[in-house]
């Protein structure tokens, strides 16, 4: 049974409209006006169980309220969602124990108290066994190099740090599916490897469901092998991370550096391809199938003394992707994207 079934998913949502000034104020209070936002039009996905799925998109999307109303914090106005074959708006308790959901705009941790205080807490809540959670604490806390921290109260602890209690509270009751969003918003790059290593270790070790939304394209190429697009509140891509950058990315990225440089005049190899040139360091940018006879051309005819390939990387494709017109629709998205 898939862990997250989604089908026919509709959300959509009123804004308030009004134009600046004392008068335009006055006149909302009487005359409200409001534009719809279709958050989501017909929203249709399924999740296995220990899979790890990367939702990705431009702003306004409609990724955070996917992720809202598969946590049971919204309701859809239409479609159908089961998550573990629960519904998440109908207040389960046995759902709520099973899952967890990190906002890394908004902490869920109370900034008076120390960390302990708060796992403590939530291990009454969900009812964690003693030697359960005092093993589990000391896994998490012990990965994540914060155990000298617990007794230190958020308000005083670096937003990385922070983020680190974030997640070891969402995993001490051991959820069989994370809802993440923007989870390493904010954080060096430290901090975000180790988050990365750890939810990596929960996905492979513990068949943790794992489902994120979130801008740093590390953090998908590093935790997902899935991605879902999703593109004013419909889904434009759902299938394996490779194939994503075989069909929008058929490119790829060659480097030479020449023991010396060219003659002046001298036309260099595969000229139609060539993107920089730089005295003998070279760079093409080519459809993949050209790759192997162009190095075999290269390297039997030019003396080499670094060379490189690279597809590349998500980021890449998603920026080409979301800033190219939708042949299908005839419009370009957004320019703000990852």
């Amino acid at each position: 049974m898939p862990a997250i079934v989604v089908r026919h998913l509709h959300k959509t949502y009123r804004a308030p409209q009004r134009e600046p000034g004392l008068r335009a104020t006055l006149r909302h209070l009487v005359a409200p006006r409001y534009r719809t936002i279709e958050a989501l039009r017909d929203v249709s996905f399924t999740v296995e169980p220990g899979e790890a799925v990367g939702y990705l998109g431009p702003n306004g999307a409609g990724k955070t309220t996917t992720l809202k109303i598969l946590a049971g914090v919204l309701f859809p106005d239409a479609g159908e969602a089961r998550v573990l074959d629960f519904t998440p708006w109908e207040g389960d308790h046995d759902f709520k124990r099973q899952i967890a959901f990190v906002m890394g705009r908004k902490g869920q941790l109370w900034w008076d108290l120390p960390a302990l205080d708060l796992f403590l807490l939530f291990q009454e809540m969900y009812a964690v066994p003693e030697a359960l959670f005092r093993r589990r604490l000391d896994d998490l806390t012990a990965r994540f190099r914060v155990a000298d921290l617990l007794t230190v109260p958020i308000r005083n602890l670096s937003l990385g740090e922070r983020m680190k209690m974030e997640l070891i509270a969402a995993l001490l009751h051991g959820p069989q599916v994370l809802f993440l969003d923007e989870p390493t918003l904010g954080l060096d790059v430290l901090a975000q490897h180790e988050i990365r290593t750890l939810l990596r270790q929960q996905v492979e070790e513990d068949g943790l469901t794992l489902m994120m939304a979130s801008h740093y394209m590390r953090d998908v190429e590093a935790l997902c092998d899935r991605v879902i697009l999703l593109e004013q509140g419909h889904i434009r891509f759902d299938g394996p991370l490779a194939d994503l950058k075989a069909r929008f990315a058929p490119h790829r990225r060659v480097e030479a550096v020449l023991s010396r440089p060219l003659p002046p005049g001298k036309t260099p190899p595969a000229a139609r391809w060539l993107v920089n040139r730089a005295g003998p360091r070279m760079q093409w940018q080519m459809p993949r199938a050209e790759v192997p006879s162009f190095l075999h051309h290269l390297t039997a005819h030019y003396e080499i003394t670094d060379l490189s390939v690279a597809e590349p990387s998500l980021e890449e494709v998603l920026r080409h992707l979301f800033d190219t017109p939708d042949a299908a629709s005839g419009h370009s998205a957004p320019q703000e994207v990852f």
